[in-house]
C-alpha cells in the first residue's frame, strides 16, 4: 500500500507519518514536503532509516514537481496535509496562503485524477466554518462556509476544490475537518508550544485581548487516528470533523500551562487582539463516530502535561527551531539530492 503524505515534515503530517507506520506494517509512505519555513526533517529523525519510509523535496503548487512523484512512486492513497497555517502570517501576507492552499491542491487533484489514485484526503481546519458565540451548538459537517481569515479562506476555497472533483471527474476524496491541535513537535509560534517554552524561560506570555476565546482542543494522535479512519472508510465527497468535546478558553490554557510548569501567573500578559479573531470554535463529531467507529481518545490534562514534559526534555529541537538551525539539518543529513529512502 503506497501512500503519499503531502507535508509530512510538519507538526501533524510528521505525526502521521509516525502514526501510520506503527498502524499499518504494509504501507509504505512517500512524504512530499517542500521544506518552508514550518517543515522539519527533524521531527522525523527517528523513522528515517526505515525501509518503509521515503522523503522528496517538493512543492505542491509546482506541477512538475508532483507529476513526478506521481509517475514515480504510484501512489494508490495521497493524504494533503500540506498548507500555510498560521492565521497571523495570513493577516501580514496572503498570497503564499493562495498559492500554497488553493492553487497546490488544484495540482494536487489534477495528478490525483491523472494517475487514477483510489482515495485522495483533504486535511482542512474548523476555522472554514467561521465564529461560534456562546451558546451556540458544535459546528457540524453542513455547517455554512464563513471563513473570516485569510488563511481560513484559502482552506476553503480547497475544500470547494476537492468537492468540485468529486462531483464533476469522480474523484474518490474525503475533507476532514479537525478542531485545535496539540502535542509534540508542533512549531513553537503556536499557541501551546509558544506559552511552553516561554514560561519555562520565565518569559511573558502574550495572550491576545481578554484572553477568553474559546477552543475545542485535540491530540494530534487522536486527529491522526481520524484522518486514517476516514481515509479507509469515509464515503466518497463526504466531509468528516473531529473534535474532542473539550472547550477551554485561551486564558484557562494559559493558567493550566503555569501551573504545570511551577511558573508564576504573573507571567501572563494581555495584548492587543489580532484582526477577525474568532471567538469560539466548537465541533461535533457524531458523524465520525457513527461512520467511522472515532473517537478521542486523550484525556486533556493527561495529554497536556505530556506535551509539556516533551518539550521540556526536547530542547534541542525547539532550539534550533527558535535559531533557525534546523533548517540546515536537510542539508546536513542529505546533502543537495531532493529523495531521501
Amino acid at each position: 500500500m503506497k501512500i503519499l503524505v503531502t507535508g509530512g515534515a510538519g507538526f501533524i503530517g510528521s505525526n502521521f507519518i509516525r502514526y501510520l507506520l506503527a498502524a499499518e506494517p504494509d504501507a509504505v509512505i512517500v512524504n512530499f514536503d517542500a521544506l518552508t519555513y514550518a517543515g522539519n526533517l527533524a521531527s522525523l529523525k527517528d523513522v528515517e532509516s526505515n525501509p518503509r519510509y521515503l522523503f522528496v523535496k517538493g512543492d505542491i503548487s509546482d506541477p512538475e514537481s508532483v507529476k513526478e512523484v506521481f509517475a514515480n512512486h504510484q501512489p494508490e492513497i495521497v493524504i494533503n496535509f500540506a498548507a500555510e497555517s498560521h492565521v497571523d502570517r495570513s493577516i501580514l501576507s496572503a498570497a503564499e496562503f493562495v498559492r500554497a492552499n488553493v492553487m497546490g491542491t488544484q495540482v494536487l487533484l489534477g495528478a490525483a485524477r491523472e494517475f487514477k489514485v483510489s482515495r485522495f484526503c483533504q486535511v482542512s481546519t474548523d476555522e472554514v466554518y467561521g465564529s461560534l458565540k456562546p451558546g451556540d451548538p458544535p459546528f457540524v459537517e453542513t455547517t455554512p462556509l464563513q471563513a473570516n481569515s485569510p488563511y481560513a479562506a484559502s482552506k476553503a476555497g480547497a475544500d470547494l476544490l476537492v468537492r468540485s472533483y468529486v462531483h464533476t471527474h469522480g474523484l474518490d476524496a474525503v475533507i476532514t475537518r479537525c478542531s485545535n491541535n496539540y502535542g509534540s513537535y508542533q512549531f513553537p509560534e503556536k499557541f501551546i508550544p509558544l506559552f511552553t517554552i516561554n514560561a519555562m524561560r520565565d518569559q511573558e506570555l502574550p495572550l491576545y485581548g481578554d484572553g477568553r476565546n474559546v477552543r475545542d482542543w485535540i491530540h494530534v494522535l487522536d486527529h491522526c487516528d481520524g484522518v486514517w479512519s476516514a481515509a479507509k472508510k469515509g464515503r466518497a465527497g463526504e466531509v468528516y470533523n473531529f473534535g474532542c468535546d473539550n472547550e477551554w478558553a485561551n486564558i484557562d490554557i494559559a493558567h493550566l500551562l503555569l501551573e504545570i510548569l511551577g511558573k508564576p501567573q504573573s507571567l501572563i500578559k494581555l495584548v492587543k487582539d489580532r484582526p477577525g479573531h474568532d471567538r469560539r470554535y466548537a465541533m461535533g463529531f457524531a458523524k465520525a463516530a457513527r461512520e467511522l467507529d472515532w473517537q478521542p481518545q486523550v484525556q486533556f490534562e493527561t495529554g497536556l502535561a505530556e506535551t509539556v514534559r516533551w518539550y521540556q526534555q526536547n530542547t534541542e529541537w525547539w532550539s534550533n527551531v527558535i535559531s533557525g538551525e534546523y533548517q540546515s539539518y536537510y542539508q546536513r543529513q542529505y546533502g543537495k539530492g531532493g529523495v531521501v529512502g
